[in-house]
């Protein structure tokens, strides 16, 4: 790696044509993708905001048509343009810059912006262009809520208003459903939890929901109280990293799985066996912190561990109680296997997808194969 790398640039001027240049659902799907192949490739992006909206009065006819000429004339042929926000801000994407250049590349490209912006604007409007810098993935950007420059709706069919108007009115009546439904076997639950064992009814756990937002995750207690994590949390380290995990005494069965668990009380891995034990996130589901069907809410030393594509899980829908994992593969499967089929439950999404996870739901679960 060169002790002092440095940015270079060749100018394209089929960037600037109508035909490069990108509207704003286009711009934010050559964004999505350029995260993607980042996640994978373990270099990264640069995204230049030019924000145009209050650009200064300069004396040019077409101020706006002069920025983006110049602008975009920064641009290699890999790198991307177009409406970050329509009329409004313009985005620019260089793309595959390496870990040696992460420190100079934003100074770099802030020299040769305002270079070429100099060229065509007086001195004072360059001064009053607002210019914001974002780089992926980064410290913070690896954050779950990350950046939201860096996470602009796509055109994927959950990043729509009648997606998220139908799967919430879904949650809701469903969910409402099932709770009184289930009264009865609630009240059971808890008289037996409270009768074979010390302490409250319902376990409470610290999860992180979508977009990175923490919230109380309920389970019937399936555990002694007061019991140690690390031995949840060694082994969901090593799963993550896809070491094969397997203790002495050959506890450790697979994804989220540690068979023989000794925190768990002997109703516990009755619970647990037959997934009654998840029975109260149905309460997640009605206050809108879960769905029905979604990736599963995994724990803030879990998301320590992700590779910034693991992350996407988290961004891209509500977590859930069931979902394409839990009926396809549970704990027999790896992580990264799973973190896929999260994925490909978010890229496909449609109500009969929905319908047909519900349907093999309860065959799941009372197989127990593969429970957890």
């Amino acid at each position: 790696m060169s002790a002092n790398p440095v940015v270079k640039f060749r100018g394209n001027p089929l960037l600037s044509s109508p035909r490069g240049f990108r509207t704003q659902d286009q711009f934010a799907q050559a964004l999505a993708h350029e995260r993607r192949r980042c996640e994978r490739s373990g270099n990264f992006l640069l995204l230049a905001l030019l924000h145009l909206d209050r650009l200064p009065h300069s004396g040019l006819q077409s101020p706006v048509e002069a920025v983006i000429a110049a602008a975009c004339s920064t641009l290699r042929d890999t790198d991307a343009c177009g409406w970050h926000r329509q009329g409004a801000t313009l985005g620019l994407i260089f793309t595959d810059l390496t870990e040696g250049s992460r420190e100079i590349a934003p100074s770099k490209i802030h020299e040769r912006l305002t270079s070429v912006l100099g060229a065509v604007l007086p001195a004072e409007a360059v001064a009053g262009l607002r210019i914001h810098y974002h780089l992926y993935p980064t410290d913070i950007a690896l954050m779950v809520d990350g950046d939201p420059a860096l996470d602009p709706n796509t055109a994927g069919p959950c990043g729509s208003t009648t997606y998220r108007i139908v799967k919430r009115g879904a949650d809701i009546a469903c969910s409402l459903f099932a709770l009184l439904l289930c009264l009865p076997l609630f009240l059971g639950i808890a008289a037996l939890i409270k009768l074979t064992s010390e302490g409250p009814v319902f376990f409470r756990q610290k999860r992180v929901g979508q977009g990175g937002k923490p919230f109380v995750f309920l389970k019937f207690r399936s555990m002694f109280v007061n019991n140690d994590s690390a031995i949840h949390k060694e082994y969901m380290q090593r799963m993550i990293a896809g070491q094969k995990v397997a203790y002495e005494d050959g506890t450790a069965t697979g994804l989220y799985k540690i068979a023989n668990d000794p925190r768990v009380t002997r109703l516990g891995a009755i619970l647990r066996r037959t997934s009654i034990d998840e029975l109260p996130q149905l309460i997640n589901v009605l206050k809108g912190e879960m769905s029905l069907i979604g990736p599963r809410p995994p724990l803030p030393y879990e998301v320590e561990r992700y590779s910034p594509w693991h992350r996407r899980r988290l961004i891209e829908a509500r977590p859930g109680i069931t979902g394409l994992w839990q009926v396809n593969g549970r704990s027999r499967t790896s992580f990264d296997e799973m973190v896929r089929m999260d994925l490909q439950y978010v890229l496909h999404w449609s109500l009969w997808q929905d319908f047909k996870i519900l349907l093999k739901t309860p065959l799941a679960v009372f197989s127990g194969s593969g429970a957890c």
